[in-house]
């Protein structure tokens, strides 16, 4: 349960799928996302932002908004996405057949992140357009 609080990216920093998806990639993020959001909800106690959650699953600030609007527990005031849920309200969604934890799991300390390099151009292409 605790495996996507570790960052998922070893550079700490948050993504997202590429845009746009499709139908069927839109529903397996939000169900994803979904069940990692409320699963997370269910135990933390207090107050926590939108800005938080993005920090411990590595979901983007409107990703987690998104999900948190179709799950209607996310409030916009003064300016700011709120998040309203009551513990109950998070069991509720948990409970429901929509939300499962998903049948495949990372074993965290089986990734291994590498900085990815740029390619080097080839030379030989390059000599043969200049010289046409």
């Amino acid at each position: 349960k605790q495996w996507y609080q570790r960052r998922v990216r070893g550079d700490g920093q948050v993504g997202t799928p590429e845009k746009p998806l499709s139908d069927l990639g839109k529903l397996s993020y939000r169900s994803y996302w979904s069940w990692v959001l409320l699963d997370l909800l269910r135990d933390l106690h207090g107050t926590v932002s939108i800005k938080e959650l993005s920090n411990m699953t590595s979901i983007t600030e409107d990703d987690i908004i998104s999900t948190l609007q179709m799950l209607n527990i996310v409030k916009y005031w003064k300016g700011q996405h709120i998040i309203c849920v009551t513990p109950k309200q998070v069991e509720e969604h948990l409970r429901s057949s929509n939300y499962r934890p998903p049948i495949l799991t990372v074993n965290q300390e089986s990734l291994k992140w590498y900085q990815k390099t740029p390619k080097r151009g080839n030379r030989s292409s390059k000599k043969q357009k200049s010289n046409d």
